[in-house]
Formats: C-alpha cells, sequence, structure tokens
C-alpha cells in the first residue's frame, strides 16, 4: 500500500511536458538547418536568374554547348591527343585539367619528400647543417611564390645555351637533354611481352609487401629484428631482369634528335614547366620543413631519451618513434599545403604553362565567350580538387591521431 502511494506521489510531482516546435530540441536544429538551406538556394536562383536575364538582354549566350564547338588554337603541352580545329572547347578543359593535376602532383610530391627532409635537417645537431637549412627555409618561405616563379623562368631558364649548345646531363648517352626551350628526354617503348615484366614488378612488390608484413609482426612479438631491406632491392631487381631478360628485352626508347632548328622525338618539358614546378616545389618545400618541425618539436623529449636508452640509433628512434608520434600534428597543416600547391599551381598564368587558368579561362574564353560558364567550370574544379585533398588526408589524419585512454 504505501509502495503505491509513493509511485502515485511521484507521479503527480513530474512536470507535464508541453511541445514546443521553436524550442524542442529534437527539431529545432533541423528546423533552422532547412529554413538556411532555403534561403541560401533561393539567392542562388535569384543570382543565377538574374545573371542569366542580364546576359540575354546584352545579346550574349549562355549555357555549355560550347563545349562541343571547335577550338582553333593549339598548346605546347598536353597529356592528350588533341588537333587544332578538330578537338573541342571541352578537350581544352580536360587539357588544361590534366597539366593542372599534373604539375601539381609532381610539385606535391617532391615538396613533402624534400619538406620532411628539411624539417629534421632544420633540428640537427650539427650547427652547419641546421643553420644553413635554416637560411633555406626563411629565404624562400618569405619570398612570394609569383616572385619566384617569374625568376627561374626568367633569370635561370631563359638564360640556358641554345638549341645548337644543348647540355646533355646525361652524362654522354644523350637521352636527357637542356636548353633554353625546355627539356627533352628519351620516351621508352614498350614491346608485346613488356606485360610479363610488368607482371614480375608487381609480383616482387606484393613479395616485398609481405615480407616486411612478416618482419614487423615477427619484431612486434618477439622484438627480434628482421634486416630486409637488401632482400628487398634483391626481388625488386632479380625478378623483373629475369622476366624483362627471358622475354628478349621488349623495350626500345625514341630518342631526341636535333633535325633543323629543334629537337623531335622523345618527351619534352617546356621552360614554363620546369619553373613552375621548381618554385612550386622550393616554396612549398620550405613551408612544410616548419610544419615537420613543429610536429616533431611537440613529441615529449623523454620519447628520444627512452628509445635510445634501450639501444636504438638516433635514425631509428626518429623513423620508428618521433616520426609517427609527430604525424598528428604535422598532417593538418600538411592538408593546407597541398591545397595552396594546387591553388598557387593557377598563377602559372604569368608565365604561360598551359595549365586549366591559362589555357581555359583566357585563351579559350577570349575566343568562345561564356566568361560566366568558363570562370564557374574552372572555380568548380579548384573546389572539386581542394576538398578532395582535404578528404582524403582528413581520413588519414584520423588514422594517425593518437588514442587517448
Amino acid at each position: 500500500m504505501a509502495k503505491n502511494a509513493e509511485i502515485d506521489i511521484n507521479q503527480r510531482a513530474r512536470p507535464v511536458e508541453k511541445f514546443n516546435f521553436f524550442q524542442d530540441q529534437r527539431v529545432r536544429s533541423a528546423f533552422y538547418q532547412i529554413i538556411t538551406l532555403a534561403i541560401v538556394g533561393w539567392l542562388g536562383w535569384y543570382l543565377f536568374t538574374n545573371t542569366t536575364e542580364n546576359l540575354a538582354a546584352r545579346g550574349m549566350s549562355t549555357g555549355f554547348s560550347f563545349l562541343g564547338s571547335a577550338a582553333g588554337f593549339d598548346t605546347d603541352f598536353k597529356l592528350i591527343e588533341y588537333t587544332p580545329g578538330i578537338g573541342t572547347y571541352g578537350d581544352i578543359f580536360i587539357i588544361g585539367a590534366l597539366n593542372t593535376l599534373f604539375i601539381s602532383f609532381l610539385a606535391i610530391v617532391v615538396s613533402t619528400f624534400f619538406g620532411f627532409i628539411l624539417g629534421v635537417m632544420r633540428l640537427s645537431d650539427n650547427w652547419l647543417v641546421s643553420k644553413v637549412t635554416l637560411a633555406y627555409i626563411e629565404i624562400f618561405r618569405n619570398i612570394p611564390l609569383l616572385i619566384q616563379i617569374v625568376f627561374w623562368y626568367i633569370g635561370v631558364f631563359s638564360l640556358l645555351p641554345m638549341v645548337r649548345k644543348t647540355i646533355d646531363i646525361s652524362f654522354g648517352s644523350e637521352m636527357v637533354l637542356l636548353n633554353n626551350r625546355g627539356l627533352y628526354m628519351a620516351t621508352p617503348v614498350y614491346g608485346e611481352l613488356f606485360w610479363v615484366t610488368a607482371v614480375a614488378m608487381v609480383v616482387a612488390v606484393i613479395a616485398v609487401f609481405l615480407m616486411r608484413r612478416k618482419a614487423h609482426k615477427l619484431q612486434d612479438e618477439s622484438g627480434e629484428q628482421t634486416p630486409i631491406l637488401l632482400r628487398s632491392l634483391l626481388i625488386l631487381t632479380v625478378l623483373p631482369g629475369i622476366a624483362f631478360a627471358l622475354t628478349g628485352t621488349p623495350l626500345t626508347w625514341d630518342m631526341p634528335v636535333l633535325e633543323g632548328f629543334n629537337f623531335v622525338g622523345g618527351t619534352t618539358l617546356p621552360p614554363s614547366f620546369l619553373a613552375l614546378l621548381l618554385a612550386l616545389s622550393i616554396y612549398h618545400s620550405a613551408q612544410i620543413a616548419e610544419s615537420v618541425r613543429a610536429g616533431i618539436l611537440s613529441v615529449n623529449r623523454g620519447q628520444h631519451d627512452a628509445a635510445m636508452a634501450i639501444g636504438l640509433k638516433p635514425g631509428r628512434v626518429m623513423a620508428l618513434v618521433i616520426i609517427p608520434q609527430a604525424m598528428p600534428a604535422i598532417v593538418p597543416p600538411m592538408i593546407s599545403q597541398w591545397m595552396n600547391t594546387v591553388k598557387n599551381s593557377s598563377l602559372a598564368i604569368a608565365i604561360g604553362y598551359a595549365d586549366i587558368v591559362s589555357l581555359f579561362m583566357q585563351t579559350g574564353l577570349n575566343q568562345a565567350g561564356h566568361a560566366v560558364e568558363m570562370v564557374g567550370m574552372t572555380m568548380a574544379f579548384y573546389m572539386f580538387i581542394s576538398l578532395s585533398i582535404s578528404w582524403l588526408l582528413n581520413i588519414y589524419n584520423k588514422r594517425v591521431q593518437l588514442v587517448e585512454r
């Protein structure tokens, strides 16, 4: 009886919940987000319709049908086949996008590689190494990138010897030549059975991966370190080499040959490409080096001392202990640097490299018009690439984050 009375009292003591649409936590956030999305959508539609009406009033055509029209100009650097007068503005957009991605990818790889090395060298106990690295970082990261691009293009590559005095930088093999018109390289021509060598290389890489995984598992279980570097190099060279020899060495080279006033054959990289790649790599390697240095310094000094106390060499301490713990602090600023590398490649317009801005948004726009569409497509391209880089590196960043207990 007393228990029933207690339950009745508790039920009467509870306040009656009243549903308030604008204050209820369950629907408030969703409602306001829908309202915000509707406002943004209306503003976007208003800007679109207003722009379309203004263009129509001025007699300017709109739409994306121009992408199927033939483009009457060529470019000195392209990664796909294209013929002026036959290729379309859609092809021009693809060529510019591929050129931008190609130079950005190479610059990201080179700048990241040297950025890590410079970041570690900056903390070296050797006074000369540390100070020289400091000078490099402070000089190149504080000079505007545009000035560096123009310097390498006008002050270095345009002053190289002329075609008749081409420099052979391949030690007499004439496979890599350099002059003021660019870099000329021999291009490999693969035979019918070269796929066997490619398969052998894939098998060798898988074998090395499995061997490395087994060695790490053994080290985790017993603490025993198994040297696999020499064996890995042997597998990666011997197995594809045997396949290459047994199939009759199905590989030849298309050599650059001087005919008339220029070289023909092989692969040519124009001076604008070389200047842009060098400037982007140097500038962003200096930026990444500072991120690496800050990340290493964020690791407690006790981690270094403990690793040295158990007998690890300084190089192994840095590779196995310090760098893995520093990665959570290194990755976020490195995301920004990779995104900036892609976006800063648009400065190629200053030296005429055929990126998407110079080729599509400038030359193509001057001939075809459609400024709104072309500028919008270019903006969407850079936004998509930047968001993709951010998404991929954020996935990696979550994997390297330290798990707190």
